[in-house]
């Protein structure tokens, strides 16, 4: 029995270069952004689903056109009995009932496959202070699913866009003016039973802080306002494998942390370039630093706020690192 949904806002399309023909998949989900988990099964799981997660088989998809078959969905269900099974499980707003697992009702924002597991992570924004979902799908998914909840330590808070590493440590841009790290393997306690209710692993987390002059009253908190947060785990852009990268939303660009600090890449001109979002390309390994860049297109609702006044176009930017300053 799949968990009941009364409406959904956004669904999924798949757009065929060669036909220019677009074929729309009406999913029991609402959905936002969107990932393909690693494997020859080529699922794609979403967020944006509110109370649940869901997926779809493009696989099956694609040979059956059968949007139904294709697509599943599952609430978030908290193992608080510890007995690393689905059962029933409490309502959120509920009291805690030993005997019981617990749902709730964190819906992901940002979405991300393990690399190397089965896991998908998602990070649940809106909320304060914010935290990251673990969803592991089972054997039988939805049945079989059971979720993890982490909660940042303060002074960090305000959790939004987020991506995964090779080794599977989840980065995320944080309102606090942070870039937040959470290593899994860190955890000392037990991951399931009525204590994994979210704070109870601290020690995952470690907090970087987003470059930048911190506030009068709080000089502990960066003015920096990233909104998303991307993983390179590929080396595209040149400054190493899994090396995370933030939207630098007040700085006019983005920035990597490299060995633990901070290298800010910037556009000069126009100013106020803004961004949300960005992928790294890599078109020929052979060909050094030329042959891979990162991609950075401008996200701001409003270009002709910026410099260059009424008239300007959104742009998009190609970063590209020479290993030294004279390399060609």
């Amino acid at each position: 029995m799949l968990y009941p949904k009364d409406r959904t806002g956004r669904q999924l399309a798949v757009f065929d270069p060669s036909t220019e023909e677009y074929s729309f998949v009406d999913t029991c989900f609402s959905t936002h952004h969107l990932q393909f988990a690693y494997g020859d099964d080529n699922i794609l799981w979403t967020s944006g689903g509110g109370d649940v997660v869901g997926w779809l088989d493009t696989n099956m998809f694609l040979r059956t056109g059968d949007a139904e078959a294709s697509q599943g969905w599952a609430p978030l269900i908290l193992d608080t009995n510890g007995n690393g099974e689905q059962d029933a499980w409490t309502e959120p707003g509920e009291d805690m009932d030993p005997a019981l697992d617990m749902r709730i009702p964190n819906g992901f924002y940002a979405v991300m496959p393990e690399p190397r597991g089965d896991a998908i992570w998602g990070s649940n924004a809106f909320r304060y202070p914010g935290s990251i979902t673990r969803l592991l799908p089972g054997s039988n998914p939805p049945q079989t699913s059971l979720a993890e909840v982490y909660v940042p330590p303060l002074p960090g808070f305000g959790i939004r866009g987020a991506d995964i590493d090779k080794n599977g440590v989840v980065w995320t841009s944080m309102g606090s003016g942070h870039l937040g790290e959470f290593d899994r393997s860190k955890c000392e306690g037990p991951l399931n039973g009525p204590e994994a209710t979210g704070d109870h692993c601290p020690e995952g987390w470690t907090l970087h802080d987003l470059p930048g002059p911190g506030f009068a009253d709080l000089p502990e908190y960066s003015v920096e306002s990233s909104y998303y947060t991307w993983v390179d785990q590929h080396n595209s852009l040149g400054l190493g494998e899994d090396v995370p990268i933030a939207t630098g939303n007040l700085f006019d660009g983005v920035h990597a942390l490299v060995d633990d600090e901070f290298v800010t890449l910037r556009v000069p001109y126009p100013m106020g370039f803004y961004t949300k979002g960005f992928e790294g390309r890599i078109d020929d390994p052979d060909a050094g630093w030329k042959g891979r860049g990162l991609w950075v297109p401008e996200g701001g609702r409003t270009p002709w706020l910026k410099e260059g006044g009424q008239g300007s176009k959104p742009i998009v930017v190609h970063f590209q690192v020479r290993p030294d300053p004279l390399a060609r």
